[in-house]
């Protein structure tokens, strides 16, 4: 459902000696200032200071009836009649009991709102409680409620409020659109802070244009630089306005002026503007750019766009906008999005990136909110022709026709290759002619590249997943391990159709993969390369066909009934059993237990519209950074476990179970400088006290840990502490915890990474266990592209023969179309729901600009449900049983049903009983007592 948009046009600059806000002359709105005696006067006596031209729209501004026309939010509210230190009022209005930031006292104005027309905020507040150490933000804001879509908030200004003093609060704000419901209120003090308000005043000043902002609702002010360097300023470094630099040879992008920094030491120096006041939480923000470098030699380097961010509570932290490789040579685009979840006490935005001694330059930097994508239609698929093999004379009965050589190899047909489908291609296809026997032999290969090749733009279709199969050999002569890929070029780009390491040239091996071309393009090549140059190379019954995803559901679902329903049998305790007979019965599934769960952040939980999503339908979470080492201790002795403590506490408020991860990441780059920087002694002497310092503070709080991640992609650990070291980790955390399940966890599912094959995974497993290492679950991470069901069930199949449980942990699926998305997402749910040995699947993240990979989101970024994300609603309603019927003579009433929570409504006599009762997995049938 679409949800409709309002635009506000507030600015504001905060003085550098005072919390004071005062409004940017940029439009003839009276301030809160202008008005005759406010910062002297009481706020009783306001209401005869107006102007003649202002009107209060506040009823009971001052509290003189009590609290007639106000509502306290989730709180209480009275009115203290009690001397105060300050002496400003006779009375004043005490908002305690407060468990939340947004909590607060509250007026609804809808019917007082003119669009187009300007309103200053002009409140007197203070604070107290003892849970007040110094000071709190108090913050003026507007609910804002349309009918066919969620709520949105508008903060309208802040003050930083001493305890015993009273401060004024001001701001100004207009609505360009009629929202069904306006309510104003005040909040923003942490929980525990009692809010005090003596009087509020929301004056109307009649209607101005609204074109607060130039250039078109830019919130950055002066953003061609014709002002000079007013409103910017230096992150570490110096900034200069220019008309050309040089020598006449870079001149602006737009308009007479751009900026460049001078002096930079740091990479993370550049220019920047406060955007405070001027930023809604919640919203979605583009930001777009004009940069290039210059200077210190460098021709070419990354710029980023980055906010620097401090919340009420002093937390800082850093977000990542956008980044664009810029030159030397011409002005590049740098683009991208951002949205804040919760309230912010001060946003920076900066550019930054590049060496120190490297000038960044900068033209036209807007900040706008970005408008609404429209969702993407269902892509129109001509004739897909499932399951037939584009590739022109695959079984080379006619020679080479259809083939070319890549570079200067030369192709022969040469026979002895297998008759049969490689297995992958068989699990797809089914029952399928014999191959030729004839094969492709490459030759005279001086180049790794080099290799059979054909063009297939013409038989490929846009938004179709094609899978690759083939038989691939190589000759005489190869030693150690040789990688063959089926590599396709789309236009200038290379896509990995799949590929495989070969250790024994004696033998065939299967190549398996899949693609998808989602942008058309003018030439599609299909080619097999890798092997080192000097090797030659066979390849047989190469076969690139599309996949019919609904018949490979149909068959999911038969085999979802068999392994995941179970035969339920109600069995009725009534002393008169014969009573019961032929009575009514209704079996509804409320919950299926099958953990389904999510990736947050600890910024994701100050949205109240993630949250709730997130409760709503995942039992499970995982956090995404907080709980790794880089992260509680990024500094050696400097821990930080709050972020992971805010996580844990919601996951137990709403009956969350938590995955711990990691432990330990075995990959180079993501270990800390210092701890890199440690002696074999310190290091051994770090690992143990991060086990320690980890697992005692949070024993009993998570089910699973993934104790070192990516143990195919990195050694760092082993390869400085020696081989036993990974499976010391395994031990020492059992010992500390031993409730948390230990997981491995890797990415191995699509065919597509030479390192992770399942059989490495299993050959890891394996290893660690005959270490005595206690592993306990199989992580697959399930970062994938145009997932292929048959080659995603063979890797589950093989690592199902470990006996241990396997977890999807942190799968997604990018489409640009949100509809091949939903698929995508569909065929991984399913094949992991249909397959015996997954108990769990967790999907990594689902909020637009909170993924680790683009068009991956369930949830666009103001809270619209996209078509991948009622798909998932969809297979979860799915995944609920239900029935109805009759009791039967024997006083029972049998069905299948998944596990999990359900109610039965008995109806007998026109009388109806409701019971819940509880559906545990097992593999016996299932007898559950009722009682009437």
């Amino acid at each position: 459902m679409g949800r409709r948009s309002a635009c506000f046009y507030t600015i504001f600059k905060r003085h550098k000696r005072s919390k004071k806000l005062e409004q940017v002359p940029l439009m003839e709105v009276p301030t809160p200032s202008m008005i005759n005696g406010f910062q002297s006067q009481k706020p009783n006596d306001l209401s005869s200071e107006k102007s003649s031209n202002t009107s209060n729209i506040i009823d009971n501004h001052n509290f003189s009836n009590g609290l007639h026309s106000w509502r306290a939010d989730h709180c209480d509210a009275f009115l203290s009649v009690e001397e105060t230190t300050a002496k400003s009022c006779s009375h004043h209005v005490v908002v305690t009991n407060r468990t939340q930031n947004w909590q607060g006292l509250e007026q609804d104005i809808t019917h007082k709102i003119s669009l187009g027309s300007t309103y200053t905020v002009c409140a007197r507040v203070g604070v107290s409680g003892t849970h007040l150490h110094c000071d709190a933000d108090i913050i003026a804001s507007l609910k804002l409620e349309y009918q066919h879509s969620g709520p949105k908030y508008l903060n309208i200004s802040r003050t930083n409020v001493c305890k015993e003093k009273w401060e004024n609060l001001e701001g100004t704000f207009m609505l360009s659109d009629k929202p069904d419901r306006v309510v104003f209120y005040l909040e923003g003090p942490a929980p525990g802070v009692n809010i005090l308000i003596e009087s509020v005043l929301v004056l109307c000043h009649g209607k101005i244009s609204p074109c607060g902002y130039a250039d078109e609702g830019n919130i950055i002010l002066n953003p061609e630089f014709e002002d000079g360097v007013n409103n910017w300023s230096g992150r570490g470094c110096k900034i200069v306005v220019h008309e050309s630099m040089g020598n006449g040879t870079i001149l602006p992008k737009f308009g007479k002026f751009f900026a460049s920094t001078s002096e930079r030491t740091q990479s993370w120096n550049g220019i920047q503007q406060d955007i405070s006041e001027k930023v809604q939480r919640k919203w979605a923000y583009e930001v777009t750019a004009f940069v290039r470098i210059f200077g210190n030699n460098i021709t070419s380097s990354t710029v980023r766009a980055t906010l620097w961010v401090q919340t009420p509570d002093s937390r800082e932290h850093y977000v990542g906008i956008a980044n664009a490789l810029a030159t030397d040579k011409d002005w590049v685009l740098l683009k991208g999005k951002f949205l804040l979840n919760g309230l912010q006490s001060k946003v920076v935005i900066y550019l930054e990136g590049p060496p120190s001694g490297t000038d960044i330059l900068v033209d036209g930097l807007m900040v706008k909110h970005a408008k609404k994508t429209p969702p993407s239609p269902p892509p129109f698929i001509e004739c897909p022709d499932y399951g037939v093999n584009i590739i022109t004379n695959s079984n080379l009965s006619d020679g080479t026709n259809g083939w070319f050589p890549l570079g200067n190899c030369v192709l022969s047909v040469v026979t002895g290759s297998p008759h049969i489908l490689p297995p992958a291609a068989r699990d797809t296809l089914g029952p399928h002619e014999p191959l030729s026997g004839r094969c492709v032999h490459t030759t005279n290969r001086t180049q790794t590249w080099m290799g059979p090749a054909q063009m297939i733009t013409d038989k490929v279709k846009l938004f179709v997943t094609y899978q690759i199969s083939a038989w691939v050999r190589l000759g005489p002569g190869a030693t150690g391990p040789q990688n063959v890929n089926v590599a396709l070029g789309v236009d200038s780009q290379w896509v990995n159709g799949g590929q495989v390491e070969i250790n024994d040239a004696n033998q065939w091996h299967e190549v398996c993969g899949s693609f998808r071309i989602e942008k058309q393009a003018a030439k599609v090549m299909v080619y097999i390369q890798g092997p080192s140059p000097g090797i030659s190379f066979k390849v047989a019954g190469l076969q690139i066909f599309a996949v019919d995803r609904q018949a490979r559901f149909r068959h999911l679902k038969r085999q979802t009934d068999k392994i995941r329903k179970q035969d339920v049998t109600l069995k009725f305790s009534n002393p008169d059993s014969s009573g019961m007979h032929h009575t009514m019965v209704i079996v509804k599934q409320i919950q299926n237990s099958f953990p389904v769960g999510s990736c947050i952040s600890r910024s994701n939980i100050d949205n109240e519209d993630f949250v709730a999503f997130l409760v709503k339908i995942f039992n499970w979470a995982v956090f995404g950074n907080e709980l790794k080492w880089y992260w509680t201790e990024s500094q050696k002795g400097n821990l930080n476990y709050q972020d992971a403590d805010d996580l844990l506490k919601l996951c137990d408020d709403n009956n969350i179970s938590a995955r711990g991860h990691c432990i330990f990441w075995d990959v180079d780059n993501t270990i800390q400088d210092w701890v890199k920087n440690l002696n074999k002694t310190d290091l051994a002497a770090a690992v143990q006290n991060r086990l320690t310092s980890l697992l005692n503070r949070y024993k009993g709080k998570f089910k699973h840990y993934d104790v070192n991640n990516e143990m195919l992609h990195g050694s760092f650990y082993p390869d400085r502490l020696g081989p036993d070291t990974r499976a010391n980790m395994f031990k020492t955390a059992n010992q500390l915890d031993p409730s948390a399940t230990l997981f491995v966890n890797d990415y191995v599912e699509d065919g597509c990474d030479t390192r992770s094959t399942p059989e490495k995974y299993m050959s890891q497993i394996l290893d660690l266990q005959q270490q005595g290492a206690p592993v306990g679950g199989i992580g697959i991470q399930g970062h994938i592209d145009s997932p292929v069901g048959p080659i995603v069930c063979s890797a589950l199949d093989k690592l199902g023969i470990l006996g241990l449980p396997i977890w999807f942990t942190e799968l997604d699926v990018s489409s640009v179309n949100e509809h091949i998305r939903a698929d995508d997402l569909e065929v991984m749910f399913h094949e992991a729901y249909a397959h015996p040995a997954v108990e769990g699947i967790m999907i990594w993240g689902f909020w637009e600009l909170f993924m680790s990979r683009e068009n991956s989101h369930l949830v666009n970024a103001e809270g619209d449900i996209n078509e991948a994300g009622n798909r998932l609603l969809e297979l979860k309603k799915e995944w609920l049983s239900h029935s109805h019927g009759h009791v039967d003579d024997e006083g029972e009433f049998m069905f299948r049903g998944f596990p999990g929570t359900y109610e039965v409504i008995v109806v007998k006599d026109s009388k109806k009983t409701v019971k819940k009762f509880v559906v545990e997995r097992g593999d016996l049938p299932l007898v559950v007592p009722i009682n009437p």
